[in-house]
């Protein structure tokens, strides 16, 4: 038995969640918080019985690797299938029954099989989770001659006829065209729209600017035409002016009427603001007064009148007597206000544009539907625009190297599809590949790897139909050079996401060329070893390094000529590198700890050399791809933009101990990524990123807390080295890493509430 999760950090979510959704105001905000809240008892549910093992690649008891679990945050699966789901009315109307099995034993008649060919032929299917691909590939194999292949498919598969969904839904499932991508469907950024809504108190603004102010205008119209003499104002002495109720026009009743009937009647309509009805506001107290006449003055007192004068003092103070020029001028901006549309309503009118749009496909242009609309509006919208990478980076929908790791499965997908020399099952396989990769990865522990997409026992099938192009290697080197590329100059200052690098390595499997490339692990679930591509990956990190700032300051190895000592890794038929990890664990300033009982800061320690030995795979992706060339043109800005965003980083206040340790740890890694890109300057411009550097620390007020490391970088473009401990020969200087056991030195001092200083 291998190891498995703690259920600690399930019970945290899940009480976390359960906060959320007996606090939360907003009630769709309750409504997911108690969604979660169920997915996280399910999960502690099953630990508990022994029925889910989380840390495997097959947590869930009796349950083959290539089903498609439902798995929440942190890799923990719930136990749910997401395949396992009723049948949809279109479903039911294909074999008129409700049964899951008998319909996918219906899919095996001549009847089905006509329906799941005439889909292959029209392309009128849409595959949500991977093993809606299943019987279409039966299909598929049974009418090109592949009838054992077809039937050891189905012998697999039939165990579980009873509770998945092994055929696609009817439909057509749009996909962008050649090179372009798209982050969401037309569909999903209408329902985005859809759900927006006025905040109450914008709501309650503008039901008093346009329902509230006009009313109260004309009651304070009212009451003036009442008063002798002139209108009563506020000054030093108090309210001075004549009194109200000392005239009566003619028509004053019936104005009163028609005035309190339009109030009644706005009562009615607009509820979003009170603010009218406060008691002591000036439009309660003439409200009151107007209530009390009913036939003439003589029901009000003395004290009744004083208050109807010093309201009615109080708003020809502030805004002005009724049809003054200052009172209409306000008015009249206030009316401006009000008229403009609200976000609401221009959600609304984007959403009839994107009608005219399939659903379930993309937009090939973005100006007929966001014409004059506002910034934030085009932004969810160019959401659903299919264009280059690049121009998404470039338009700033795609934001971050994990947004580009969603979207370049749909390139990928396309590349892999084209070594079937079958158009229909290239479609397929596409749309299958696709559906893998949304997949949410789970939480492995003893060394254990991802489900690959060949484990899936239909693809399995069809893999020896498989042919290497040549047009198709080209393209997926030619996607993996500008995707390679892309990510580093887009995103300088970030290391390559887990998902991102699985779909790099599947396209260097496509383009011929595999590579060592090496996942970030999380301090928390590490074991204490790495398998063999680690050491690899750290090799070509010394070698392509070699002599470098970044080889300086973080002393690597000039050589790995040894040759690496395995060591078993419990019962798994893996072979890992000793060698390299006594490496890490020695950097990192200790000795093997013991495993059983190590801390995440111990593990952080020892993870961050294995980034530093490795690069975190851009030595290998630059020496693999021959990028140096194309790369060393950006390379100052590359520096200048990581080292911009660390210092934002560290700058950025916080009070938390715990966010602060995570600016620090993000800090440090922006800060390895601007030591790669400067290995490629002059030194020149070392120099005068050292310069521009100091500059920017001492700006931001880090040069208290960040001078040590600014001064070490200085020292090492200037030819030295640390010493043992991470210091320079005088001690101004330091090494900058992001994990230690101890109290970090970059941390800010948290002073208690009312000591001087920060």
């Amino acid at each position: 038995m291998g190891h498995t999760a703690s259920p600690t950090y399930a019970y945290g979510q899940l009480q976390r969640a359960v906060r959320t959704a007996l606090s939360a105001k907003d009630g769709a905000t309750r409504k997911r918080a108690q969604a979660k809240a169920s997915q996280w008892q399910d999960v502690l549910t099953g630990m508990a019985a022994g029925s889910l093992r989380i840390g495997s690649r097959t947590p869930v008891a009796d349950t083959p690797a290539w089903i498609t679990l439902e798995v929440v945050h942190g890799g923990f699966a719930t136990g749910r299938f997401l395949a396992e789901v009723p049948l949809s009315p279109e479903e039911a109307a294909l074999s008129g029954t409700n049964d899951r099995e008998r319909l996918n034993l219906w899919y095996l008649t001549d009847g089905g099989l006509a329906t799941l060919r005439g889909m292959l032929a029209t392309e009128s299917y849409r595959i949500e989770v991977p093993e809606d691909a299943a019987l279409p590939t039966v299909a598929w194999l049974l009418e090109h001659g592949h009838a054992e292949s077809a039937l050891d498919l189905i012998e697999e598969l039939r165990p579980y006829f009873h509770r998945l969904r092994l055929a696609p839904l009817p439909g057509a499932a749009p996909r962008p065209a050649g090179a372009s991508v798209r982050l969401s469907t037309v569909g999903e950024v209408r329902e985005s729209l859809r759900s927006a809504s006025t905040p109450p108190a914008v709501a309650a603004m503008l039901e008093t600017l346009k329902v509230w102010h006009p009313l109260f205008d004309r009651l304070v119209a009212l009451w003036c035409d009442t008063v002798e003499g002139d209108l009563p104002r506020l000054d030093e002495t108090g309210v001075t002016g004549g009194w109200p109720c000392r005239t009566w026009p003619r028509d004053w009743q019936q104005r009163r009427g028609e005035w309190l009937a339009d109030y009644a009647s706005a009562s009615a309509q607009h509820t979003a603001s009170t603010a009218h009805a406060h008691p002591k506001s000036n439009f309660a107290r003439l409200h009151r007064a107007l209530l009390a006449c009913e036939h003439d003055s003589t029901e009000l007192t003395g004290r009744d009148v004083g208050w109807i004068r010093r309201a009615l003092a109080n708003t020809i103070t502030k805004h002005g007597e009724p049809d003054s020029e200052p009172r209409a001028a306000l008015r009249a901006l206030q009316a401006s206000v009000a008229a403009r549309p609200i976000h609401a309503e221009l959600a609304a009118a984007m959403v009839e544009r994107l009608d005219r749009f399939p659903a379930d496909g993309g937009l090939p242009s973005i100006e007929p539907v966001a014409e004059d609309a506002p910034a934030h509006l085009v932004a969810k919208v160019a959401r659903a625009l299919e264009a280059p990478i690049e121009e998404l980076v470039a338009r700033k929908v795609i934001t971050s190297a994990d947004v580009l790791a969603t979207v370049l499965p749909q390139i990928t997908a396309q590349l892999l599809a084209a070594n079937f020399d079958d158009e229909q099952l290239s479609t397929l396989y596409a749309q299958t590949y696709a559906a893998f990769r949304r997949r949410r990865g789970l939480l492995l522990l003893d060394l254990e790897n991802q489900v690959r997409i060949e484990e899936l026992p239909w693809v399995h099938a069809i893999d020896p139909l498989r042919a290497r192009r040549p047009d198709a290697t080209r393209a997926a080197r030619q996607t993996l050079d500008q995707t390679v590329l892309l990510a580093l100059t887009a995103f300088p200052q970030a290391i390559l996401p887990n998902t991102l690098v699985r779909e790099l390595g599947a396209l260097a499997k496509q383009a011929g060329m595999p590579m060592p490339l090496v996942e970030e692990v999380a301090a928390d679930i590490f074991m204490g070893t790495f398998t063999a591509k680690w050491r690899t990956a750290a090799e070509f990190a010394s070698r392509t390094m070699a002599g470098t700032v970044y080889a300086r300051y973080y002393d690597l190895p000039e050589s790995w000529a040894s040759a690496p000592r395995p060591r078993p890794f419990r019962a798994l038929a893996k072979r890992t590198a000793d060698d390299f990890a006594d490496v890490c664990v020695a950097r990192a300033g200790g000795a093997r700890p013991s495993w059983r009982f190590r801390s995440v800061a111990v593990n952080g320690t020892v993870l961050e050399q294995s980034q530093i030995l490795t690069t975190q795979n851009l030595a290998v992706l630059v020496h693999t791809l021959d990028l140096r060339d194309r790369l060393q043109a950006a390379a100052p800005e590359l520096a200048a933009q990581s080292l911009t965003w660390t210092v934002t980083r560290l700058a950025t206040r916080t009070d938390h101990h715990h966010a602060a340790l995570q600016a620090v740890k993000n800090a440090a890694y922006a800060w390895r990524q601007a030591l790669f890109f400067l290995s490629f300057c002059d030194e020149d411009a070392q120099r005068a990123t050292v310069r521009r550097l100091a500059e920017q620390v001492a700006r931001a007020g880090l040069a208290e807390r960040f001078a040590p490391a600014v001064n070490g970088l200085a020292h090492v473009v200037e030819g030295g080295r640390f010493t043992a401990d991470g210091r320079t020969d005088d001690g101004a200087g330091r090494r900058f890493l992001g994990w230690t056991t101890g109290k970090h030195w970059c941390l800010p001092v948290v002073r208690k509430k009312g000591s001087a200083g920060l």
